[in-house]
C-alpha cells in the first residue's frame, strides 16, 4: 500500500447536458478550473453507444487484454471516480460506474466517448496540498496512481 494525505478544496456542482462526452467533459471542466486532483460522483443517464471495460480476458496475462462491453440503449448511470494529473500535468478521470437498463446492470470502467443522455449530475470535490499523479506502469500498461 502507498498513500498520501490531502485537504478538501473547492466543491463543484455540475450539470452535464445531453450529448456531453465522458470522460472528456469532466476532464475539460477540471482543467479549465485548475482542478488537478479530486473525487467525482456522477448520477444520470447515458446514451446508446459507447463502451465500458468489464474486466480482463485473463487475469493472469500481462499486459491485460480488456473485455469491452458495448452500451446498447439508454441506461441509468451511477459512477464514482478520481482525478489525478498524468505525466504532462493534465487531469485524468478514472471512473467506474454501474449502468442499468430493464433490470440488468453492468459495471465497469468508462471509456472515452460515453455520451450523456438528457442530464448527468456531478459533484466534484477538489483535493489540495497533495502531489499524487498517474504514471505509466510498464508491466500492465495502466497509468497507475502514485500517491
Amino acid at each position: 500500500m502507498k498513500y498520501s494525505g490531502a485537504h478538501l478544496g473547492r466543491v463543484f456542482v455540475i450539470r452535464l447536458e445531453h450529448g456531453d462526452k465522458l470522460p472528456a467533459a469532466i476532464e475539460s471542466f477540471a482543467a479549465e478550473h485548475g482542478v488537478l486532483r479530486g473525487l467525482c460522483v456522477l448520477v444520470g443517464g447515458i446514451n446508446d453507444g459507447g463502451r465500458i471495460v468489464v474486466g480482463p480476458e485473463d487475469g493472469e496475462v500481462s499486459p491485460p487484454v480488456p473485455v469491452l462491453f458495448g452500451i446498447e440503449g439508454v441506461h441509468e448511470i451511477a459512477g464514482i471516480g478520481t482525478i489525478f494529473p498524468d505525466r504532462e500535468g493534465r487531469p485524468v478521470l478514472h471512473m467506474h460506474a454501474a449502468l442499468g437498463r430493464e433490470g440488468i446492470t453492468r459495471t465497469g470502467c468508462i471509456r472515452p466517448g460515453v455520451e450523456v443522455w438528457q442530464v448527468g449530475e456531478v459533484i466534484l470535490l477538489e483535493l489540495t496540498e497533495n502531489t499524487a499523479r498517474r504514471l505509466e506502469d510498464r508491466a500492465t500498461g495502466f497509468e497507475l496512481l502514485e500517491p
